[in-house]
């Protein structure tokens, strides 16, 4: 698709919409407990109900196949029919509106429904990858922080909004969602790449970093006053109506830019014309280089003239052909060239940052997808606190990983991955305090693996760009993170909902005195969980190292001087 001539800046205002909208599947805390109660699912079947949440939400293959093949906008209004359709069967089921729905249709409208984030997050980010190919790290870091805080919008919303109301929340999400994308369609599209060179790139950058941490800021203190003092309604409304003014605050950069046009469009078609000459200057050259050239090429082709019918002199044709440099020699690309995806595969690099990632995100979502009932078992009733502290957290990670490994990877060349194996080894340290259920510690706990969860996503998508190019960057982003459903259905799934179960099943007198629902109480119904979780990030911040060491040179010869050198391959 050819670029458009306006800078990327709106694109990428929009962009923080549509992030915070893929971010739905976050959401699942809020309304998991009412289908546990109203559907009366036991925690083995919430458990992968969960599973389901999480397939849908990263099983992006065919996002990332289409993103080569269709504009942004298409790829969107797929995003919203799945998000209309998925979450429109859930409320007919949580409103009762639909009655005795099968389960495994349920588990397939929630795969549907969370898909749609899938589709979103792949229009959005693939196309500002490609419009801020010099700033990846950040723009990861910005978009990905959006998509962590989305969990405490969808909070404050359900919360402040919709009456902490399961039914009213899921009519939201599939009616709200499908609308704003509609809106925003448009201008999410591929435009004129960023050179890195506007002084004012970097202080957009800024404002729009710090527009970030002020709305992060604001939803969690609202989130928690909200919480404390029971405000009235005319006060709480005001809260959401706020939030919503620091959302649009990205969209002032191109508002602006909009309003200084006049001013600089006469310098740039100053700029235009000397360019023009310098392309006309620098064309001259070029064809006095290459006449020699068409004079090698012609003379390979009078040779094989005279013995068309002889198959060994057309090869000794084309080797003098390749010789004198009429024809180029296929080779594979190096790392930090463009890959295809059958080259990608057979590269030990590939595997073992799929393997880092798959760790890191899989065994923080099964945290994510059961924080309420780890909340309820250690004596929290009200989980939401615990929700939004996980969603603050998470978009600390997120946009401090894009930010921090920008700046380390320009200043020392050192690999993003380094912060993958810093923050696996905090994890270990996080499932052992879960696992202790000290007093005091819950809350602690959740905020750092929120952090650490958060810097996985930041970390890996400019890596698996820097390593494998942008031009099929939609697939490569959207196979690793096969490894977010793939922790969930190996540790949420499979350990998780058979460790509670198991543990409720022996509290049995006491879930009769409760209810009918099968209930756990006490740190015993994920301490062996959490213990798991333990080990297997060990074996994680291993793996990453083993990839840091190995890929330290490509930083050193992508990132010489200070600034990203983009392989020749790379330039269209």
């Amino acid at each position: 698709m050819k670029a458009g001539t306006r800078p990327p800046w709106i694109g990428l205002g929009v962009a923080v919409w549509v992030q915070i909208a893929s971010g739905n599947a976050y959401s699942f805390p809020l309304y998991s407990h009412s289908l546990k109660s109203v559907l009366g699912f036991n925690q083995h079947q919430l458990t992968m109900v969960g599973v389901a949440n999480d397939i849908g939400e990263n099983i992006g293959l065919l996002p990332g196949i289409a993103s080569n093949k269709f504009p942004p906008w298409a790829i969107l209004l797929i995003g919203a029919f799945a998000c209309f359709i998925g979450y429109g069967v859930l409320w007919l089921a949580l409103s009762r509106a639909v009655q005795s729905m099968p389960y495994w249709l349920l588990w397939l409208a929630l795969c549907v429904a969370t898909n749609s984030s899938a589709w979103l997050s792949t229009a959005v980010l693939v196309t500002n990858m490609r419009n801020f190919p010099l700033s990846r790290g950040t723009v990861a870091g910005i978009l990905k922080g959006y998509g962590g805080i989305s969990a405490a919008v969808f909070t404050a919303i359900y919360s402040m909004l919709l009456h902490s109301s399961s039914s009213k929340l899921l009519m939201f999400l599939a009616l709200g969602i499908p609308v704003l994308c509609f809106l925003v369609m448009y201008f999410v599209r591929a435009c004129t790449p960023a050179s890195g060179e506007d002084s004012t790139e970097h202080a957009y950058f800024l404002f729009t970093q710090a527009a970030l941490i002020a709305l992060s800021l604001y939803i969690l203190i609202t989130t928690i006053l909200d919480h404390m003092l029971h405000l009235s309604a005319p006060i709480s409304y005001t809260f959401p109506v706020i939030m919503f003014v620091l959302l649009m605050a990205p969209l002032a950069i191109p508002i602006k830019m909009t309003f200084c046009c006049t001013r600089t469009s006469k310098s740039g078609m100053l700029d235009r014309s000397i360019a023009s000459s310098d392309n006309l200057i620098q064309g001259e050259a070029s064809a006095d280089k290459t006449e020699p050239l068409l004079k090698s090429s012609s003379s390979a082709l009078i040779l094989g003239s005279f013995q068309e019918s002889d198959e060994t002199s057309v090869a000794a044709n084309m080797l003098l052909a390749e010789g004198e440099g009429a024809v180029k020699k296929k080779r594979r690309p190096k790392r930090g060239e463009d890959f295809k995806f059958s080259e990608a595969v057979i590269k030990a690099d590939f595997w073992l940052l799929f393997f880092v990632y798959f760790v890191g995100v899989g065994s923080g979502v099964t945290v994510l997808n059961n924080l309420a009932q780890i909340g309820i078992a250690q004596g929290v009733h009200d989980t939401t606190i615990l929700l939004s502290l996980f969603s603050f957290c998470n978009f600390v990670g997120r946009l401090g990983g894009g930010t921090v490994s920008e700046h380390f990877v320009r200043s020392k060349t050192i690999p993003r991955t380094i912060w993958m194996t810093c923050t696996q080894i905090i994890m270990i340290v996080t499932y052992l305090l879960f696992a202790s259920a000290i007093d005091g510690t819950l809350y602690a706990a959740t905020a750092l693996l929120g952090i650490c969860f958060g810097v996985q996503f930041s970390v890996m998508i400019p890596t698996v760009s820097e390593l494998f190019g942008l031009k099929h960057f939609g697939i490569f982003y959207n196979f690793m993170s096969l490894g977010n459903p793939l922790g969930a259905y190996l540790f949420s799934g499979l350990l998780a909902g058979y460790v509670y179960d198991t543990e409720a099943a022996k509290q049995q007198e006491l879930n009769m005195l409760l209810g009918s629902s099968i209930s756990c109480m006490g740190p015993h119904c994920f301490r062996l969980t959490f213990l798991v979780l333990a080990g297997v990030c060990g074996v994680g911040s291993i793996l990453s190292l083993i990839l840091t060491m190995r890929i330290w040179p490509v930083y050193e010869m992508l990132y010489a001087g200070g600034s990203f050198r983009l392989p020749q391959s790379s330039i269209h």
